[in-house]
């Protein structure tokens, strides 16, 4: 299953590198981790459960890079499956 549209939009942009983030988009609690760069890399999408963990889904980003630099030329979100905890 892909990604909505807006999620993805969303998960574009550039956050804290190192970090773990919580949100809440389009009904769903979101959870994800980013890389060095404050790229968002670990996706987890679904309900969050009182102990803070989300049951749902995985998601993890491949990124291609331009060779000799950190300019992203393309990316993807693979669905790795389903979660009872992040």
């Amino acid at each position: 299953m892909a990604l909505n549209k807006k999620i993805d939009i969303f998960l574009q942009k550039t956050f804290a590198p190192d970090a773990r983030i919580d949100e809440k988009m389009l009904g769903k609690d979101l959870t994800f981790m980013t890389n060095e760069n404050g790229e968002p890399v670990t996706l987890f999408i679904g309900v969050r459960r009182p102990d803070g963990a989300i049951t749902g889904e995985r998601y993890v980003r491949k990124i291609v890079r331009k060779p000799g630099s950190q300019q992203i030329l393309k990316s993807h979100w693979d669905l790795k499956g389903n979660v009872t905890r992040a």
